[in-house]
């Protein structure tokens, strides 16, 4: 059945007519001269604000045509990429120097008054940015090189958290899109970064276009995650659009496209014994799934509900379905990811034995749960994202709730998970996604453990006093013994109110033809700087 469910089986019909949609689109009208890289990403491109949205595909195309104003190496250090930095001796007051030479893809110059906008944009989205503002007392462009930001009380994560690698990434954009409210899109893609988007030939479900920025001056280090020289080493990358694996890979053996990211792991035996193939896990730090509920509407509204639920899931079901080989996962309590330092059991004793079913059915029969069904929606492009919801609606089932899986694609998800209308008008119950380790390793970036509610918190909008204090001692904490102690607390709360249900851990290995050399590893990959193909 995990099978089955993780083939994700099309009719001959629709198969057919993705490849025929998918392979016609490899044959642009509009060809650049020179090299093109040509790649199925792990998701089709619909939203393109990567700050509007926590999408990963989004991050990904943010990150083809944005840059940042410093960036994370693969020693986990912060470096510079557009601006350098000093800090004053009283840890107070954080200066940024833009380097010469950075323009948008417009032509303008790029402008410490641009970046001011940026930050404060990215900062009523993100976790670690919305920590930082509560230490911030100003951010300002004091000439039009410089952003000068104070801070009311030394904060130890400013650097961390603008140079932070994964989504939502403080990306730099020019101020007239900067000043976009949050809760709208960007109305057009003009970055400084090594690419440029093609809107002309952008087919939301088809294909996505970049070509090389030929104005953008690289920095001199080595490419090392997301900081170094970006150099765009080809002129064209062409994203395109193939929900079907099998139609991926045989366009990948066939030389119709370079990249895949996402190979299904029943294929992987297929693509190491093909010699002009190279497989490779460039997240080494892996993944992490996850289910969350919405808790503005019945039934998860009420905690004994969701805790429920909670006693419900059986991990290695889920990652029996999503990856098959024990290899590539881990079932893991941990909140903040197995094997690091903030990693522990406590609170999640259920996830790590596997579910308990029978305690899940008692705890929901004395909630006073009155049948409401729970919509959970079902992603059914992504091949990382098919097998969970059907796995965790079962598992549901057997704990006797009603579940209302409703199939739609990954970009619906991503658009629907932020109304915070009933379900009966289009809102939703429950949806799970992905992430990569780097988001969630610790409380601050771990958005899914905060306790906002309305204003500010991740889709759902959890309100949770005791979580948001315990963060702020969390940036406080003196000595990394004392950050664990307040770690394993907030966990504790986070189970305890059922914040969120983490799924497992995983590893994605990621296939190109070997023509493609200098292909990157790092936390938020795949980016295609520094990637070069030979003919």
């Amino acid at each position: 059945m995990f099978q089955l469910m993780r083939r994700g089986r099309l009719s001959f019909a629709s198969k057919l007519a993705l490849s025929i949609a998918a392979l016609s689109a490899l044959a642009s009208p509009v060809l650049a001269a020179g090299k093109t890289i040509t790649a199925v990403m792990h998701s089709d491109l619909r939203i393109l604000d990567p700050i509007f949205t926590s999408a990963y595909i989004s991050r990904d195309h943010g990150y083809m045509v944005y840059d940042t104003l410093i960036a994370t190496d693969s020693n986990f250090k912060i470096q510079p990429q557009m601006a350098d930095w000093n800090i004053s001796d009283d840890k107070l007051t954080y200066t940024f120097t833009l380097r010469d030479g950075l323009k948008w893809h417009d032509g303008t110059p790029v402008t410490a008054e641009d970046c001011v906008a940026s930050l404060k944009r990215w900062a009523v989205v993100d976790g670690m940015g919305q920590q930082m503002m509560l230490f911030t007392a100003s951010i300002e462009a004091t000439d039009p090189k410089t952003i000068t930001l104070k801070l009311k009380e030394p904060y130890a994560l400013v650097l961390e958290s603008i140079g932070k690698p994964s989504s939502r990434v403080a990306f730099m954009m020019p101020k007239r899109l900067a000043d976009t409210p949050v809760d709208k899109q960007i109305p057009e893609q003009i970055g400084s970064g090594p690419f440029k988007f093609v809107q002309a030939e952008f087919q939301p479900g088809v294909k996505a276009i970049y070509v090389k920025n030929t104005d953008y001056v690289p920095r001199k280090e080595p490419a090392s995650w997301t900081a170094g020289g970006k150099v765009a080493k080809v002129d064209r990358v062409e994203w395109i659009t193939m929900p079907d694996a099998q139609t991926a890979l045989n366009a990948l053996q066939s030389g119709d496209i370079d990249f895949m990211e996402n190979p299904a792991i029943e294929m992987l035996p297929t693509i190491e014994a093909d010699k002009g193939l190279k497989l490779e896990i460039l997240n080494k730090f892996g993944f992490q799934t996850g289910a969350r509920m919405n808790f503005l509407h019945p039934p998860f509204d009420n905690v004994k509900v969701r805790r429920a639920a909670f006693l419900a899931i059986k991990q290695k079901d889920v990652l029996d379905a999503l990856i098959g080989d024990p290899k590539y996962y881990k079932t893991c309590a941990a909140a903040f990811i197995c094997d690091t330092p903030l990693a522990t059991d406590v609170g999640g004793e259920t996830l790590a034995k596997g579910g308990d079913i029978a305690a899940a059915r008692k705890a929901l029969a004395e909630s006073g749960y009155d049948g409401t069904p729970v919509v959970l929606m079902a992603p059914g492009d992504v091949l990382t994202l098919k097998a969970q919801p059907i796995v965790v609606a079962q598992q549901l089932r057997e704990a006797g709730f009603k579940v209302d899986l409703q199939a739609t694609d990954w970009q619906t998800v991503v658009s629907r998970r932020a109304s915070q209308k009933p379900p009966k008008e289009g809102g939703w119950n429950m949806f799970i996604t992905n992430w990569v380790s780097a988001d969630v390793d610790n409380p601050i970036t771990n958005v899914a453990v905060g306790g906002q509610g309305k204003k500010g918190g991740w889709f759902g909008w959890a309100e949770d006093a005791r979580i948001e204090q315990l963060k702020d001692a969390f940036v406080r904490a003196a000595s990394l013994e004392e950050r664990k102690k307040i770690a394993t607390e907030i966990q504790k709360e986070a189970y305890d109110q059922v914040l969120y249900m983490p799924l497992g851990q995983y590893q994605a290995p990621s296939a190109w033809r070997k023509s493609l050399t200098g292909v990157l590893d790092g936390p938020a990959t795949p980016v295609f700087w520094n990637v070069d193909k030979s003919e």
